[in-house]
């Protein structure tokens, strides 16, 4: 265990000065959620069933998880950049834990990501939204949506070892957009139609939004949901450590041995 803490720690160190050197990805994985936020604020607020501020406190939640989804698109364009272009190769060289280098990664991204959403918060903070619950809740809901940041790394490192090219992971990962889309992370859920309500209540992101959404007091919890949103806390962690359970061992073996 502690060769494996020491050697994730010399990955996730590699993987802040790559951030530091190359920006770019992170300026813009963390200012494409602020366009989003004051766009569907502003231009689709008044237009939507929870009008002006109630639904941006209703968005800015939902807006945290849909980031925090992103972890997928970052997770899997970072794993494959690596693995196309030899860095995963040399890695394997080294006489060091296998499960170092996918740990690294997320353990870097979960990093970043809990430091760029301080601008996203403020933003937020600026268009009316509140906290209204306590600080252990708050707490807790911050904790629930680096939980689901991390599992969506692993799943996007998965996906990313998996890739055949690193143009095929950039335009799957694209394409992750389209999840928060199918969730109440921008729309109540109740409004839609019947089989769409379905498939949104039991998308993960639902279930982390709504949790985040009521343990800030932004919103009450649906009684009539599907499970996962009527029970948001315990769905938004079983799903995320779900998802972990299943892809982090998945990511470490298809690592050890990319031509399983």
């Amino acid at each position: 265990m502690s060769a494996l803490l020491h050697d994730g720690g010399a990955v996730l160190g590699r993987h802040l000065q790559r951030i530091r050197h190359a920006p770019a990805m992170l300026v813009m994985t963390q200012t494409m959620p602020i366009v989003f936020l004051l766009f569907f604020g502003y231009v689709f607020g008044g237009a939507l069933a929870v009008p002006g501020a109630e639904y941006r406190a209703f968005l800015v939640p939902g807006m945290l998880v849909a980031t925090a989804a992103n972890g997928i698109m970052t997770g899997m364009f970072t794993a494959a950049q690596d693995s196309h272009r030899g860095v995963m190769d040399r890695f394997r060289t080294l006489p060091m834990s296998r499960a170092a280098v996918p740990l690294g990664q997320a353990a870097a991204d979960l990093v970043t990501t809990a430091v760029g959403l301080v601008p996203l918060l403020l933003v937020g903070l600026a268009m009316g939204w509140r906290i209204e619950g306590g600080p252990w809740e708050a707490a807790g809901a911050f904790g629930v949506l680096l939980l689901f940041r991390f599992a969506a790394a692993w799943v996007g490192i998965l996906l990313g070892l998996a890739s055949r090219s690193e143009e095929a992971a950039g335009q799957l990962g694209s394409a992750t957009f389209m999840l928060p889309l199918l969730s109440n992370a921008y729309i109540p859920a109740d409004g839609m139609p019947g089989w769409l309500r379905t498939v949104a209540e039991w998308n993960p992101i639902s279930a982390v939004a709504t949790a985040v959404r009521h343990l800030c007091g932004n919103a009450p919890v649906p009684a009539d949901a599907a499970w996962p949103v009527a029970h948001p806390v315990a769905g938004a962690l079983a799903w995320s450590l779900l998802v972990i359970a299943v892809c982090a061992p998945l990511a470490v073996r298809r690592y050890a041995h990319p031509k399983g």
